[in-house]
This record gives C-alpha cells, sequence and structure tokens, in this order.
C-alpha cells in the first residue's frame, strides 16, 4: 500500500472518529432534558405508589399535587431553615462536607458509608394535618445499592408502603422487591414499638399470625435470603437513630402531647 493510500485511510478513519464524536456528544446534551424529565416523572410516579396512588405518565403531575415537600435536617430532626425544596440541590450539597454525615461501620447496617445531613422528604396533608410521610431510602442489597421510598402514616410508626425505583438485584430471586405480592405485605406492619424502638424485621419463611410480635415481621423473599436482609437493614437504618429516628420520635410526641392514638 503506498503512503498517499495510508494517509488517505488514516485521515478518513480520523474524520469518522470525530463525527461519530460529535454526534454521540449532541445527542447526549439533546436528549438530557428529556432524560432528566423522565428520571424526575418516575421519581414523583414512586413517591405516589408509596401511598397506593396509582398514576399514568398524564396524570403524575396532577396527582403529585397532594404531595408537600419538606427539607428535614437529620441532626436536629427538625425542618430546615437554611434549605428549601426551591433550592435542594444534592450534587451541590455533597460538595460541603458540612452538609455529609460520615457513618462508622458498626452503626452502616445498610451499607452506605456516609449521608447527606439533609434530605428531602415528602408530606401528605389534609388541613395542614400530616396524614403519611414518605422518607427516601437507600441501602446494600446483594448486587447493587437499592433506592426507594418508606411511607408511614400520621402515627409515624405504621407503614403505609414500601417502593424500589432503582437497584440491580437478581430478577426472579432479588429483583422480587418489585413484585406487588410482596410489597403489599408491608402496609400496617409497626415500624417501631411502643417504647420507639425500632423493631420491623424481615424473617425466613412466613410470619405466624399467633404471634405477639408477628406486627414488626415481614415474610422474606424466597431464594433471595442476602436481598432480603439487605432491605431489611436499609428499613431499620433509616427508621433509627442515625437515619430519621430523630424526625419521627418529634412526630411521635407531638401525637401523645395531642393525645392522639398510634
Amino acid at each position: 500500500m503506498s503512503n498517499e493510500s495510508t494517509s488517505r485511510t488514516l485521515v478518513i478513519t480520523l474524520l469518522v472518529t470525530i463525527v461519530c464524536s460529535v454526534l454521540v456528544s449532541f445527542s447526549v446534551v439533546y436528549l438530557r432534558p428529556r432524560q432528566d424529565l423522565n428520571k424526575e416523572m418516575d421519581r414523583k410516579r414512586n413517591i405516589l405508589m408509596a401511598i397506593g396512588i396509582k398514576a399514568s405518565a398524564d396524570e403524575v403531575d396532577e396527582k403529585f399535587k397532594v404531595i408537600t415537600p419538606f427539607v428535614l435536617d437529620i441532626v436536629t430532626g427538625e425542618q430546615s431553615e437554611i434549605i428549601t425544596p426551591e433550592n435542594y440541590d444534592t450534587n451541590r450539597l455533597e460538595k460541603d462536607s458540612a452538609n455529609i454525615i460520615f457513618l462508622n461501620k458498626s452503626n452502616d447496617i445498610a451499607g452506605i458509608k456516609k449521608i447527606l445531613r439533609y434530605q428531602m422528604i415528602y408530606l401528605v396533608k389534609a388541613e395542614d394535618v400530616v396524614q403519611n410521610i414518605i422518607l427516601p431510602v437507600y441501602g446494600k442489597g446483594l448486587w447493587s445499592t437499592m433506592y426507594g421510598f418508606l411511607a408511614l402514616e400520621s402515627d409515624a410508626q405504621t407503614i403505609k408502603g414500601l417502593t424500589f425505583y432503582e437497584h440491580g438485584e437478581t430478577p426472579g430471586l432479588g429483583g422480587e422487591v418489585d413484585n406487588p405480592k410482596w410489597k403489599a405485605l408491608w402496609p400496617g406492619k409497626k415500624i417501631s414499638d411502643d417504647l420507639e424502638n425500632v423493631r420491623i424485621e424481615i424473617i425466613k419463611g412466613q410470619a405466624e399470625t399467633n404471634d405477639d410480635d408477628a406486627k414488626y415481621k415481614v415474610d422474606g423473599i424466597s431464594g433471595a435470603t442476602l436481598t432480603s436482609r439487605g432491605v431489611g437493614n436499609l428499613v431499620r437504618f433509616w427508621a433509627g437513630k442515625d437515619g430519621y429516628g430523630k424526625y419521627l420520635t418529634n412526630l411521635i410526641q407531638e401525637q401523645k402531647l395531642k393525645g392522639g392514638t398510634r
């Protein structure tokens, strides 16, 4: 092959590479807003699913109007006085170490190493009275980090629902966290006892109906022991003192002061 042919081949290869790179970059930039919109839509849909509301793509925004975003300061257990839902940005928050809580290995039962001090949670209210609390939760499963939402009733102890919107667990095994039949086992279970100790757990086999502690137990996923354990650990972590525990305790104490029932 002549030098001229070799040079021509290299030039054509280079031009093709450049054109392909430009097209890929353009596609990424062009499609990103649509991808972000779809991601936001999916997040809203899963928040609604956690409280038992189904919504098509056309219905999500309308049905989401029952939801009130709320930025929680995990350290104080109160609404943040610094950050609002309008300026909440996880990427920006993560750049400042003051916003990050590093977890001790002994306390990190969810296997996540660190969490943001400020968490966006969601409330359902009726005449300014909280009906449901929807909490973002995440933790390690067998193969992946599982991301979802845990919804509680107004007593801050009874589970309304649990849903996962992102994970990489084995289809047909750990992937059964998405199975409606398994998710239907969660509503009505108690996350803590009268002394506010976190009691919820996932067990092997089935919880006995005559067991006094059955209200704290959820049947494990058959053939997916490690994924089940991961779900149990992440729920227990976020319901505990290193997660939303202080906030939930504040809500329970408010109920007691108001004479509410649980």
